[in-house]
């Protein structure tokens, strides 16, 4: 009976060789393969991103829509103790809610895919695929922050102050990184005379905007001169608009003026957000009292912020050998991004996106596209 073991041995090591070498070879041809093809060909590494971006965007929309259209389940929520006549659950309290659900589902994929470096590990498949697991294991983890007491949400809400900072972090250099590559390629012998007209188009439009932004932060958030913080902010975010497009006009930096235009864009769509966060009672607020009355503003700066914040917690998922110190030469069996700061990246980027829907104040309820 040993001698049989013995010699079946070697017919399991060379089974499990085989599969090694047909998981290797089926990667293989979706790397080389298109974007369609990897979605295509069932459960892959490169497949389950957009899954998994398509969950986060789907919790943020509900988040959205249990802050401003929850008051139509209101009756459905007075049958919850903790919901307190359904008040507890809307609001700032319903995104903070929903956005801990969605935390605690990819800090769950977080934990369960540390490690995870080679394509044949049984984490790369628990990562990869079992999705109606993970659907079901998603609902249950929305669920459950609707049990819980307010004071546990409101812990949540402190919190997630803190990992929102992170998720800023960690996509400013993201932003960074991409902005760098994108201005690389634009100017490579490849792609620079093709893309020269382009690339003064997008450049000029991006200052344009820049312009426009601190002009009417100025307008609409310094009605006053004592609004010393509010000045501060948008006068240090014109001096930052300046100084990149120095830097990078530099002679040894010779960046060009698209690095610096894309960049202003995102400083200053970070201070519209920082001063908008303010408490609508402020008397540095006059957004009110302006001409422009109607919600499409905070129509299209939802619809803005919902596209950068997928986009970048994408991207800065994927790339993240930005933030690796250590450079190894990439082996063909290797996953193709780190899956446990993937993951890591959007459980903060729920946080961060419940806080841009409350306004970074967890001690009040949002009105309806306030």
């Amino acid at each position: 009976m040993l001698c049989a073991m013995t010699n079946s041995l070697p017919s399991v090591k060379v089974e499990m060789e085989g599969t090694t070498k047909s998981i290797k070879d089926r990667y293989a041809k979706l790397v080389e393969g298109s974007w369609f093809s990897q979605f295509c060909h069932g459960s892959n590494p490169w497949m389950a991103r957009y899954v998994y971006g398509l969950i986060f965007l789907v919790a943020n929309l509900l988040a959205w829509a249990v802050r401003d259209y929850g008051h139509s389940v209101l009756a459905e929520m007075r049958r919850l103790k903790e919901c307190k006549g359904g008040k507890d659950c809307l609001g700032a309290e319903g995104v903070l809610r929903v956005s801990m659900g969605c935390f605690m589902f990819y800090f769950v994929m977080f934990l369960s895919t540390a490690g995870t470096s080679k394509l044949n590990e049984r984490r790369e498949f628990w990562h990869s695929g079992w999705w109606s697991a993970k659907i079901f294991m998603m609902m249950m983890l929305i669920i459950l922050p609707f049990l819980l007491p307010a004071e546990v949400i409101s812990l949540y809400g402190e919190v997630a102050h803190f990992g929102a900072g992170v998720f800023l972090l960690i996509q400013l250099i993201s932003i960074i990184s991409f902005i760098t590559w994108l201005n690389d390629c634009c100017q490579s012998e490849k792609y620079s005379d093709r893309c020269q007209i382009h690339i003064m188009l997008l450049a000029t439009t991006a200052y344009v905007v820049c312009i426009i932004g601190i002009i009417l932060m100025y307008i609409w958030y310094t009605p006053e001169p004592s609004c010393l913080l509010n000045i501060f902010f948008i006068t240090w975010t014109l001096v930052l608009l300046q100084l990149m497009t120095s830097v990078s006009l530099h002679p040894k930096i010779n960046a060009g003026f698209l690095t610096p235009g894309l960049m202003g864009l995102y400083v200053v769509f970070l201070c519209w957000s920082a001063i908008r966060s303010e408490p609508p009672e402020e008397k540095c607020i006059r957004k009110a009292e302006t001409a422009i009355k109607g919600d499409w503003l905070t129509i299209i700066s939802f619809i803005v912020a919902v596209l950068a914040i997928v986009i970048a917690t994408f991207s800065t998922g994927i790339d993240s050998k930005c933030f690796q110190f250590r450079k190894d030469e990439a082996e063909k069996d290797d996953v193709p991004y780190g899956y446990a700061f993937f993951h890591f990246v959007f459980a903060t980027g729920a946080m961060y996106f419940a806080m841009l829907l409350i306004g970074w104040n967890t001690h009040h309820s949002m009105k309806k596209n306030n």
